[in-house]
């Protein structure tokens, strides 16, 4: 089976039941939840079955992972039938429990081979955050998922928050924003691969808060300076903390610093958000409502915008059902996220080289990469992007 390919769709509802104006098949609606496929039954397997045990608009299939016991473990830990498919092989619990979409819980490092798979099988992927650990792997998967014909979508969480989305809607009052700023504190004991990792709290963490600031500013990153280190006292292996200052188009600065051994007035997993614009500035906390301060100048707010699909990853199901439904791109939609990612990879190469990095250099680069290791239904797409990346 070529891992890039259209594939024959194992579902309840055929190989492309529907074609949206986004380019990816739909799902009928035919009054039953959607059936989803977990892989992974982790940390973050788990809250992703909890999630899929809440919410009415899906149902579970089957889980996947490298422990076949630990899936059955993590379907009792979490209220479900223990009597729903399990195994170590995707394609062949996929076989036998007829999903209509993948839900990807797994490692960075698995986020390629995984998604390839279920795109091959003619199956939606809702994945996890980061796209790929590596952009050149990014690009194929949004290049996949446009020959697959299938929808391929990031889960970040984070954006469905409503006072978040509350801050979005009003920020015209503050005008032209000149700079956005994001403070990032705390101080988790995690063990595992994080307390392992070469930069952890840019690769694992600060992802969340660079496409957050996309998003409230809608612009895009133009060069990134970094610098990372680790504190004398950190419990991590790589660089705990790090401060990055953005360009973004339009002008705008973003500044992002921030500490992952920083015990003590620690923010919200969120962070602490300041814009300043040219009638005034607003302050987030992470949690509560957001506090404007502005001049008489100012534009009259906004009605509040509410994300209408619930909070964090109940909120990313929801518009992934959503989508699949109405054949409407969601938030996080694989090709609008191939700039978060760079967000990141940019950052820890501006750390690791002490250098401003230009961010569409780095994308044509990983552009140039991804050709060279692309299967034949990926290569065709990546081309047609003649050099300039999509999103």
């Amino acid at each position: 089976m070529n891992a890039g390919g259209r594939g024959v769709n194992v579902g309840r509802h055929g190989a492309h039941a529907g074609r949206a104006d986004a380019g990816f098949a739909t799902v009928p609606a035919d009054g039953g939840p959607l059936r989803v496929l977990v892989v992974g039954a982790g940390g973050m397997g788990r809250a992703w079955l909890r999630a899929v045990r809440d919410s009415d608009a899906v149902t579970l299939a089957g889980v996947v992972d490298l422990d076949a016991d630990r899936a059955t473990e993590a379907l009792a830990a979490t209220g479900h039938d223990e009597r729903v498919p399990v195994g170590t092989a995707l394609e062949r619990v996929a076989a036998g429990c007829a999903p209509d979409a993948v839900i990807d819980v797994t490692v960075p490092e698995a986020h390629l081979p995984v998604t390839l798979r279920a795109l091959a099988l003619g199956l939606p992927v809702l994945g996890e955050k980061p796209l790929a650990p590596t952009l050149p792997e990014g690009l194929r998967l949004a290049a996949a998922a446009e020959a697959a014909g299938q929808l391929f979508m990031v889960s970040q969480s984070r954006r469905y928050h409503p006072e978040l989305h509350a801050l979005r809607a009003s920020l015209p009052r503050l005008g032209r924003i000149g700079v956005a700023s994001t403070e990032f504190f705390l101080a988790p004991r995690f063990g595992g691969f994080r307390d392992a990792m070469a930069q952890p709290l840019l690769v694992d963490m600060a992802i969340h808060a660079f496409d957050t600031a996309r998003w409230l500013l809608d612009a895009e990153p133009v060069s990134v300076r970094c610098e990372s280190f680790n504190p004398a006292w950190s419990w991590y292996a790589g660089d705990a903390a790090a401060t990055a200052t953005f360009e973004m188009t339009g002008g705008a600065r973003y500044v992002y610093t921030g500490s992952w051994c920083s015990p003590g007035v620690e923010t919200s997993w969120n962070g602490r958000w300041r814009l300043s614009g040219e009638h005034g500035g607003a302050l987030w906390d992470g949690s509560g409502p957001a506090r404007f301060e502005t001049g008489p100048e100012a534009e009259a707010p906004e009605a509040p915008a509410a994300p209408g699909h619930g909070k964090g990853i109940a909120g990313a199901l929801a518009e992934f059902v959503a989508a699949l439904r109405t054949g409407r791109a969601p938030l996080g939609e694989v090709h609008q996220n191939l700039r978060t990612l760079a967000m990141v990879v940019a950052a820890v190469e501006s750390a690791e080289r002490d250098r401003r990095i230009a961010v569409d250099a780095l994308l044509a680069d990983a552009l140039e990469s991804a050709l060279a290791t692309a299967s034949d239904l990926e290569r065709p797409r990546l081309a047609a992007w003649n050099g300039r990346v999509p999103g």
